[in-house]
């Protein structure tokens, strides 16, 4: 595995949503709906915002809504 934790600066709520979730690095995300993971318990708008942020600089993002 690469880097472990490899989140964005997300709050901790988020984090352990991830987490809980079995999320463990950043690239896991790469297609996730934002439907998906807006229905995680402590994952807010500004959270997804970030993740998508992150995996845009990676060349990645997550599943539209279309």
């Amino acid at each position: 595995m690469s880097q472990e934790k490899e989140f964005p600066r997300i709050g901790k709520p988020a984090v352990r949503a991830l987490e809980g979730a079995g999320y463990t690095i950043l690239e896991q995300l790469n297609g996730v709906s934002e439907a998906e993971l807006s229905t995680l318990h402590g994952m807010g708008p500004k959270a997804i915002g970030l993740i998508q942020e992150a995996l845009h600089e990676k060349g990645m993002s997550l599943k539209n809504k279309k």
